[in-house]
């Protein structure tokens, strides 16, 4: 198994997402992604970065005494010594949180990580890239996310919840796509419909715009 990887960024904030929204977290953003989502807003982690041994980045990481650390991308899954990375950050007694496209397998990622699975819909782009084998794995710890740029999204992000009975195996998310459906218009339509699922919108955003390493 390989022991580096090519990293983009690895800083400090609080987590805008997911079910730790809020809490402050080191986030460890991997460099790649095998997809193109039309709404990408981490196009710079495509390309570049350091590579880095999973021992330097464990040592990065310490430096803040986090409680939670969340690895993301780009695609982190595209990189095979994530899967160590992943193990020494819960071996150091980390909450680790992996922030996937769902178009690479989940099996082997170690179990006491929470899967973030952001499930692509049709206005990504990318849907047909989704691994659905991924969605069977998926546990009370782990969140299955959708994000949403029209009607036809939220319809489709719908289907799949009932198809799978994902509200009753994880917590689910409804995000909109910045740009593409305001948040207000997603809300609107959940609340009309009561479904069990929860909103959410990007909070690095709305306190610190696009800056990158937020």
């Amino acid at each position: 198994m390989p022991r580096d990887l090519r990293i983009t960024e690895i800083f400090y904030s609080l987590q805008g997402e997911a079910r730790t929204v809020g809490w402050p977290t080191v986030f460890v953003r991997l460099t790649g992604c095998p997809l193109r989502c039309v709404y990408c807003d981490t196009a710079y982690a495509f390309h570049g970065g350091e590579r880095l041994s999973v021992e330097g980045v464990l040592k990065e990481v310490g430096a803040y005494s986090p409680r939670f650390v969340t690895v993301t991308g780009g695609e982190p899954l595209a990189q095979p010594a994530v899967l160590p990375l992943l193990q020494g950050l819960c071996d150091q007694g980390y909450e680790v949180s992996l922030e996937t496209s769902g178009a690479l397998t989940t099996r082997d990622v170690d179990p006491r990580v929470a899967v973030v699975l952001d499930l692509k819909t049709p206005g990504s782009g990318e849907s047909a890239r989704n691994i659905y084998a991924n969605i069977e794995r998926l546990r009370a710890i782990d969140q299955v996310k959708f994000v949403i740029t029209n009607m036809d999204d939220y319809d489709w992000s719908r289907g799949i919840v009932d198809q799978y009975g994902l509200t009753g195996r994880c917590d689910v998310l409804f995000s909109p796509a910045q740009g593409s459906l305001a948040p207000r218009e997603l809300a609107d339509w959940i609340l009309r419909d009561r479904l069990p699922v929860r909103f959410q919108i990007q909070l690095h955003k709305v306190l610190w715009g696009d800056v990158r390493g937020r």
